[in-house]
């Protein structure tokens, strides 16, 4: 009885999605039915019963093609889970110039709304994903549309039959209902390899977003790398540097006195010791913000360990103690989990993090897991945004799973070869 109601809900699940396939797939053709019909309704006496059927096709497969692509692409979101990237080309920042004109990457205007709207005119005639649309509203009818028709041909052969007192016509809506039952769970499942296959970017379009996305993790390593420059000058001048100043003046100080006054010489040599010590700590705290030498000398697994030792957290590291990866790759991975155990700590208020460092067929894969309240997400400028764009330099991914009142899980990927 069970899997009686399981495959009744199958076929009207499957029957209600062919429908609406059939619905969003007709939306063009029909326009074209539509300017016929008017073309034949004017006569061909009629100057306009060619004419305005032609602008009328034109017009309406160039409105509606994006709109189609568009529910197409969510329908198969919806259903299926599979991301079909839209490809459009995307408006850059209208910018104010010094001259006060505004330049929108094309031409310059006089006022932002002018700028904007011709912006979008730009865009939208120039996009080469146009084409990849037109096409694929006269592909999907055919495809997609063909298939998911049958369940809703099936029920209006069984309407028909059933509505005829001859035993042939209700033969044939029998037939229609078996069609239709059998069909429905099945029609509309073209529609994903058709829009996967007919509405993905073109090798054009993405080597353009590679090209671009390539630009922007340039800028991100750029800025990363002056920003962590300017913390290495600082820490040296405030910390190290003053200190080793200070050690020179002290040894200049004791050097005249050892004469005069060996106890104050002393005294001054004893401060320049205990100066000595305290630079070569923080010289070596510096060394290990920019690479721990355990991440060097026993690589990412132990270093790892090592930081779960030192965290405030409870914290428990499971990982594949063969793994061994490249210097930045093992370098990014260890800083990210720093970065998260931090924030489990700081924001997180967590007392237990679970540390899972791996390796699959695509690369590696660390999970980071805390106990903490919950709530955490990626905002333009935060550290999570951060951590994502250290990650995007070798191809890598961010996921994360972070309900109210927690946990939080935080996945990181790294496609490498180890």
């Amino acid at each position: 009885m069970r899997q009686f109601a399981s495959w009744g809900a199958s076929v009207c699940v499957g029957f209600v999605r062919a429908c609406v396939v059939v619905v969003v797939s007709m939306l063009v053709p029909a326009v074209w039915a539509a300017a016929v019909a008017l073309g034949i309704w004017w006569g061909a006496g009629n100057p306009w019963s060619w004419v305005a059927p032609v602008v009328l096709v034109c017009v309406g497969t160039f409105a509606l093609s994006r709109p189609v692509c568009r529910m197409f692409r969510f329908l198969v979101v919806k259903w299926t889970a599979t991301v079909v990237p839209a490809g459009y080309r995307q408006a850059e920042p209208v910018v104010r110039m010094s001259t006060g004109y505004w330049w929108n990457g094309f031409s310059y205007e006089r006022t932002r709304r002018d700028a904007l709207m011709d912006q979008r005119r730009r865009i939208r005639w120039n996009d080469p994903a146009n084409w990849r649309d037109l096409r694929f509203t006269a592909i999907a009818p055919l495809t997609a549309g063909v298939l998911a028709a049958v369940p809703p041909a099936g029920v209006a052969a069984a309407v028909i039959g059933f509505g005829q007192p001859t035993l042939s016509a209700r033969l044939v809506g029998v037939l229609g209902l078996v069609v239709a039952a059998a069909g429905a769970p099945y029609a509309w499942r073209s529609v994903e390899p058709v829009t996967a296959r007919f509405l993905r970017a073109s090798p054009a379009m993405a080597l353009a977003d590679r090209v671009d996305e390539l630009t922007a993790q340039r800028a991100d390593t750029t800025i990363a790398q002056a920003a962590e420059i300017r913390r290495i000058e600082r820490d040296l001048h405030d910390g190290a540097q003053a200190r080793l100043v200070g050690l020179g003046l002290a040894l200049a100080t004791a050097e005249r006195l050892m004469e005069t006054d060996p106890d104050q010489a002393k005294a001054l040599m004893r401060e320049a010791r205990a100066g000595a010590t305290t630079s070569l700590a923080e010289l070596r705290e510096l060394v290990k913000g920019i690479n721990p030498p355990v991440l060097n000398d026993r690589g990412l697994v132990d270093a790892v360990r090592a930081l779960a030792l030192d965290s405030p957290l409870e914290a428990t590291v499971s990982a594949d103690v063969q793994l061994r990866l490249d210097p930045p790759i093992e370098s990014a991975a260890y800083f990210g989990i720093a970065e998260l155990l931090t924030n489990a700590v700081k924001h997180a208020h967590a007392t237990r993090a679970q540390i899972t460092v791996a390796r699959d067929d695509a690369g590696l894969v660390v999970d980071v897991e805390d106990n903490g309240r919950g709530g955490a997400s990626m905002r333009a400028g935060g550290g999570l945004d951060g951590l994502r764009r250290r990650l995007a330099a070798f191809d890598g991914a961010l996921e994360i799973t972070s309900p109210a009142g927690g946990p939080t899980r935080v996945r990181m990927m790294v496609p490498c070869e180890s």
